[in-house]
């Protein structure tokens, strides 16, 4: 294990900072050799098989591409939860883990409550991408109803197949373009809240974003044109205007650049209660409103 430590170590000093290579090398070990953190300290003079080896040094020429880790091993963690990801989605990030918190903390008694009326509790999320955030809100509000939409087909197929990985496989997942006028797959559907993480990265902010982003990330789900920043916020209020029940929720992740803006946006929609929250990092990242 101290052998492979230093290959890896070695391999990328010229590319990352060494608290960062820490980090691959013990997720490329508990990827590659099936040992977690702790196992590799109790085993440092552990060998390595040589097929072990080979595929450790594809992850590091992957890495020195600056391929994301996520992408190279086909899954990150996101809310204490394994999820599958690929190049047709984003990758989860801590920031919408803070969302999911939210939602959770402000909506987790209704469904039960709306139950014991006779009431059936339904959330929409809008551009599911890997479906994080429809999965995590199922499994921790098991009494509602959940629907999750995305313009990609491949990004549903991923979606998919991470409810079937975490057992969250009620989940009603559908293809729809948010921003045309077409037919929704549920026609009827009225909805208590609905939550997204639209894109929200303008063209113009492209220079100042790392290269593993801008190579391998799906730009659809990233930038927004330069003259139209508020674009899917302005469209998901209209569409949460026809949609959401009286005294419904609604849930966005922002742009910190655009988030008094957002908020301004939702108000002049006729929302109310609208809350803009900052993330742990002291940015304007969580909105939160009323119908």
């Amino acid at each position: 294990m101290k052998t492979i430590f230093r290959f890896i170590s070695e391999q990328m000093q010229d590319f990352y900072p060494d608290d960062e290579i820490k980090s691959f090398s013990y997720l490329i070990l508990k990827s590659v050799c099936s040992m977690d953190q702790s196992s590799v300290l109790r085993s440092k003079d552990k060998q390595i098989s040589l097929n072990e080896y080979s595929r450790i040094q594809e992850i590091v020429e992957d890495l020195k591409k600056y391929r994301p880790i996520q992408y190279i091993l086909g899954e990150t963690e996101f809310y204490g939860m394994t999820f599958t990801v690929d190049e047709s989605v984003l990758i989860p990030r801590p920031e919408t883990e803070e969302l999911v918190e939210w939602i959770i903390r402000e909506e987790a008694t209704r469904p039960a409550t709306l139950q014991t009326k006779g009431g059936r509790y339904k959330l929409l999320d809008i551009g599911t991408g890997s479906g994080c955030i429809a999965v995590t809100l199922a499994k921790w509000m098991p009494e509602a109803e959940v629907y999750a939409l995305d313009i990609s087909d491949k990004a549903l197929q991923v979606a998919r197949q991470n409810a079937i990985r975490n057992q969250a496989n009620a989940i009603h997942f559908f293809q729809h373009d948010i921003l045309k006028d077409e037919p929704l797959a549920y026609p009827s559907l009225s909805l208590d809240c609905i939550v997204g993480n639209p894109p929200y990265i303008t063209y113009g902010e492209k220079e100042s974003m790392a290269k593993n982003v801008l190579d391998y990330e799906p730009h659809q789900a990233l930038f927004v044109p330069d003259d139209h920043p508020l674009l899917f916020y302005e469209r998901i209020a209209d569409f949460a205007r026809s949609r959401l029940k009286e005294d419904g929720s609604l849930y966005l992740e922002t742009n910190s650049r655009y988030g008094q803006a957002s908020a301004k946006a939702l108000e002049k929609k006729h929302f109310h209660s609208v809350k803009l929250v900052k993330d742990i990092s002291g940015n304007d990242r969580i909105l939160m409103a009323k119908l």
